[in-house]
């Protein structure tokens, strides 16, 4: 299930710091809290599969300073949630109808609109595109301590490691193996450093790429995110040049219409 979440801002221009990826977690977690706090003790549990992921925050149209670490933003803000849980996506969507006022990093939002978005039929040799970076971690020995270290596209093992946690996912959601395994060819990457919590640092990928394979293990990655640490807003992808169907408004009014989304 994948959300279209747009915000009308209190105060225009507003600002978005370009580390902002734990603010929108806590978002999610407060309101999936208000309105199903079992399932909020449960997600936070280390042992308990997440199988969901959001994109990073976006403005209608966007300016920027030289050496400020944020962007100003007009217009409208958004973002994209999507799970691979039925429950996990109506408790959020329910939270935040509930109380669709909201602050961000300081800035006053109104939720203006959700929009439901349908899935693509086919995913296998689609091209993909990031909407938050995918990140994928190793450990290595550096300076004689086994440490964290953030692998590139460049490396086979960020391809393997993909893959092993596709399949993970896929058992979690669909309670099998998948039939077939997937390959992905990058066609365009830039990294980008974020501070995820307070001297914390995570290297990830923004990508254009194309997947071919099992339809099952894509679907887990489309609706779960790529990678790892999709929880705290990495991995969320689109089909690019793809045209899907809104499926429900639930703020805004207005009628179905076809849209280009992710």
């Amino acid at each position: 299930m994948r959300f279209a979440i747009r915000l009308r801002p209190e105060n225009e221009p507003f600002k978005v710091p370009f580390n902002h990826q734990h603010k929108l977690q806590g978002l999610i977690y407060r309101r999936i809290q208000r309105a199903n706090p079992e399932l909020s003790l449960r997600l936070h549990s280390p042992k308990v599969p997440k199988l969901f992921t959001f994109s990073l925050f976006m403005a209608e149209r966007r300016d920027f300073e030289k050496g400020r670490p944020y962007f100003l933003g007009h217009g409208r803000g958004f973002f994209y949630f999507s799970t691979a849980v039925p429950e996990v996506a109506e408790a959020f969507i329910t939270g935040l109808l509930q109380k669709p006022e909201v602050e961000l990093w300081g800035e006053r939002f109104t939720v203006e609109e959700v929009k439901a978005l349908a899935e693509p039929e086919k995913l296998s040799g689609r091209k993909f595109v990031t909407l938050s970076p995918i990140a994928v971690t190793t450990k290595r020995f550096q300076f004689g301590k086994l440490r964290s270290y953030d692998l590139s596209p460049s490396e086979p093992e960020f391809y393997e490691l993909i893959r092993e946690n596709l399949r993970e996912k896929h058992l979690h959601i669909f309670g099998s193996k998948p039939l077939e395994d997937f390959e992905m060819k990058v066609l365009n990457a830039k990294p980008k450093r974020f501070e995820v919590k307070p001297g914390i640092f995570q290297v990830a990928w923004h990508l254009v790429f194309r997947a071919r394979g099992d339809e099952g293990l894509l679907k887990a990655g489309y609706l779960a995110g790529f990678g790892e640490k999709n929880s705290i807003g990495f991995g969320m992808v689109k089909v690019d040049g793809g045209k899907e169907k809104v499926k429900r408004h639930w703020r805004g009014g207005g009628e179905d219409r076809k849209d280009k989304t992710p």
